[in-house]
């Protein structure tokens, strides 16, 4: 199976068939897709449900979905039926990675099991496969979403104000790292697959990822027996460590040993704080934090949140200002980074990795439904006969099919 398309970057000459929909499969796909993997986003009939979420763009593209499948191309399988399976099996012949976040047994009740038939018809394949929970234990095969497993693995037990019951983390952070643990997984097998000559399955889960976010929360529980609880925006261990008030909104700072205080405070106007007794050390500031956390915000009230940050950045410390997501898209550090994409077709943040051989790229904007159906299949050896039979067959789609029943639970 020979792409025609010239994509550049680490990943180049990479294929990729991804059964994944909604968040953290997309994600891994479009960031292999940024380094120039050909990604074959495969849909079923009815199309990745995101197509639908958030504000609509078009006929069949949005906000949600825009934002993790660029530089794909999609086609649409019924893999139900036999004649999807067949041509699923057609694209793998030419596939080094194939992905997919159906419930626990689908592919397997499908005849399309990894050990049982893949593994053996394409032994270079690497599978990875991402869960909500694994594959086992009392919660393999549940469906896992983004939110309940922050519950399950205490993420939002410490989210929230001080004093609250805690609270769910403002976007999917467990969805995003468990696509960048996906990715990780892939290259690493593949890598593996150089000494030995063959590929392999990895399975990568929302809940252990949101397990290993939980540091170093967890490393003081299992020390200590203590339950961590909401702080807001302060921290247990330091100070200060925390939002401050000023003029236009909030600004974080903070300092984690007594020379960096010091220095802090002397660039705030107060160095004598330095020399409190109540603050200094670590455990006193700890001890007296109301106190100090009123002498920081009297040097911060009266100035902007943004002259405050680039203070304390000048004097090699931590800091940055509050801000909402026009100001933060409009800051000339993004500029600097190349990280907004803006076309006349496509929106988005840019690539956060750097290469200076073999930069990825943007290529296309996400692709509507099944639009690279003949060029995808006519790479793949099939004739236009052949496609038309399979989709007489009902096993190729072109036309997004209706959603008339609550679509398979995905990862």
């Amino acid at each position: 199976m020979v792409s025609t398309r010239n994509l550049q970057g680490p990943l180049a000459g990479l294929r990729v068939i991804d059964l994944t929909r909604v968040y953290a499969g997309p994600l891994c796909t479009q960031t292999l897709a940024d380094q120039g993997a050909d990604v074959i986003k495969v849909e079923p009939p009815v199309g990745d449900e995101t197509r639908n979420w958030g504000a609509r763009l078009d006929e069949d593209r949005s906000t949600y979905f825009n934002g993790l499948n660029r530089n794909k191309r999609s086609v649409a399988l019924d893999l139900s039926k036999e004649a999807g399976r067949e041509v699923l099996l057609r694209l793998l012949e030419g596939a080094d990675v194939l992905i997919h976040n159906f419930k626990l047994g689908t592919l397997p009740k499908w005849g399309l099991g990894y050990e049982e038939v893949l593994a053996k018809r394409f032994p270079r394949l690497v599978q990875c496969t991402i869960t909500g929970f694994g594959h086992k234990g009392p919660l393999a095969g549940m469906a896992g979403y983004d939110v309940a497993v922050q519950g399950f693995v205490g993420l939002a037990s410490i989210n929230g104000e001080a004093g609250s019951d805690g609270t769910k983390i403002g976007l999917p952070l467990i969805d995003h790292a468990t696509g960048l643990s996906a990715v990780n997984a892939i290259l690493m097998a593949l890598l593996e697959r150089t000494q030995s000559g063959k590929g392999q399955h990895v399975g990568v889960s929302l809940y252990n990822t949101g397990l290993t976010m939980l540091h170093p929360a967890a490393a003081g529980w299992m020390a200590t027996g203590k339950i961590p609880r909401p702080t807001g925006n302060s921290e247990h261990w330091v100070a200060p460590y925390g939002a401050y008030t000023c003029a236009d909104g909030k600004v974080f700072t903070g300092a984690g040993n007594d020379r960096s205080f010091a220095k802090l405070m002397q660039v705030l106007g107060a160095p004598e704080a330095a020399e409190d007794p109540r603050f200094k050390t670590n455990g006193d500031r700890v001890k007296n934090r109301e106190a100090l956390d009123a002498t920081i915000t009297a040097c911060t009230q009266n100035r902007s949140s943004n002259e405050v940050a680039m203070e304390i950045l000048g004097a090699g410390l931590a800091a940055g200002p509050f801000l909402n997501l026009e100001q933060v898209f409009n800051h000339p550090q993004v500029e600097a980074n190349g990280m907004l994409i803006d076309t006349p077709d496509y929106h988005g943040t840019g690539l956060p990795m750097t290469f200076l051989r073999t930069p990825g790229a943007f290529y296309a904007p996400p692709p509507h439904f099944a639009a690279d159906t003949d060029e995808v299949f006519a790479e793949a050896g099939l004739a236009k006969e052949d496609v038309a039979r399979f989709e007489a067959l009902g096993g190729i789609i072109r036309n997004r099919a209706a959603i008339v029943a609550e679509p398979r639970k995905r990862a």
